[in-house]
């Protein structure tokens, strides 16, 4: 294993950003391609253009993610998602990048906690920090300009993440309950003799004659015994009930006659000539189109016409 832990043959992508210097960017190709082989085996893509790729996943053995010196790339959780989409099972994540020591209202840099928290969300794991040191202020005086951040608490933290799975499968858990041990004769409550008696009912206790026992038939006086009269017992109907109104839950078939009555009740004319003809009607007369008829004839409408005026 070479730098980085790279070994020959192995395909590589390198991630950089608009802060990276083009020559640092070249150097370090140039050294990944030493490594690892001339072959096309290396692929350079830009931090903003990675999640609209077209890599297939599952396509690197490394990714070396914002390591070219001078870097200030921030890795959000679409860009690492992509990144663990990409990296081979059994790959390997190396990014740096610029971190605070404790959160502030600047919510674009993270502290190092909040990075290890996004890489594992992400799909990666043994997430662990290799490395964190202080910028020089050449250094701090480039990543926060290039940031928009005027503290002084800027770091450089480097970590590494792997990926044990592919992005999308599944395996079935094997879960062990183990069983509770039976309880011992030790664990088991004590029982007084006399109260475990007190609560047995055995065929020699019917007869004693110190047992005082009820007849159920005593507890029933004469008006118990009365057979009830039929009308008592049934439930009053909807219509019973003083106003003819069907019950939410009906049963005695008001709903229906009303539902009946609805449909073949007579629409009541409010100018008294709805029988002479269309001549005679309203404009929104229901009877609009249909023939004269005698006063009192009962005509059936069809379902659209019955509406309110």
């Amino acid at each position: 294993m070479g730098e980085y832990g790279l070994a020959p043959g192995q395909r590589v992508a390198v991630i950089w950003d608009s802060s990276s210097p083009v020559e640092a960017l070249k150097d370090l190709v140039d050294k990944v391609q030493a490594l690892v082989g001339a072959d096309n085996h290396i692929s350079v893509e830009n931090v903003n253009q990675l999640p609209l790729s077209a890599h297939r996943k599952s396509s690197f053995d490394v990714i070396l993610s914002g390591m070219v010196p001078g870097s200030a790339a921030q890795h959000s959780v679409e860009l690492l998602a992509e990144v663990a989409r990409i990296l081979k099972p059994g790959g390997r994540v190396l990014l740096k990048e610029p971190v605070v020591t404790e959160s502030g209202n600047n919510t674009k840099i993270k502290t190092a906690s909040k990075l290890l928290t996004t890489l594992t969300l992400s799909g990666l794991v043994e997430v662990k920090e290799l490395q964190k040191k202080a910028l020089t202020p050449e250094e701090a005086q480039s990543v926060g300009k290039h940031l928009g951040y005027q503290g002084n608490d800027l770091l450089i933290v480097q970590i590494e993440g792997r990926k044990h799975f592919e992005v999308g499968s599944s395996s079935q858990l094997k879960l062990s309950f183990a069983k509770k041990p039976a309880p011992s004769g030790e664990d088991k409550p004590h029982v007084d003799p006399a109260a475990a008696k007190l609560w047995t009912l055995s065929a020699n206790d019917m007869n004693d004659e110190e047992m005082d026992l009820l007849d159920s038939d005593e507890l029933l006086d004469s008006e118990d015994l009365k057979k009830p009269d039929p009308s008592s017992l049934r439930a009053p109907s909807c219509n019973e009930k003083g106003k003819k109104k069907a019950c939410k839950n009906c049963t005695c078939g008001l709903a229906e006659e009303l539902e009946q009555e609805k449909k073949g009740s007579q629409p009541k004319s409010a100018c008294g000539n709805c029988y002479l003809g269309d001549a005679f009607r309203c404009a929104s007369c229901p009877y609009l189109g249909m023939p004269a008829f005698k006063p009192g004839e009962k005509i059936l409408l069809p379902e659209n016409q019955l509406h309110d005026a």
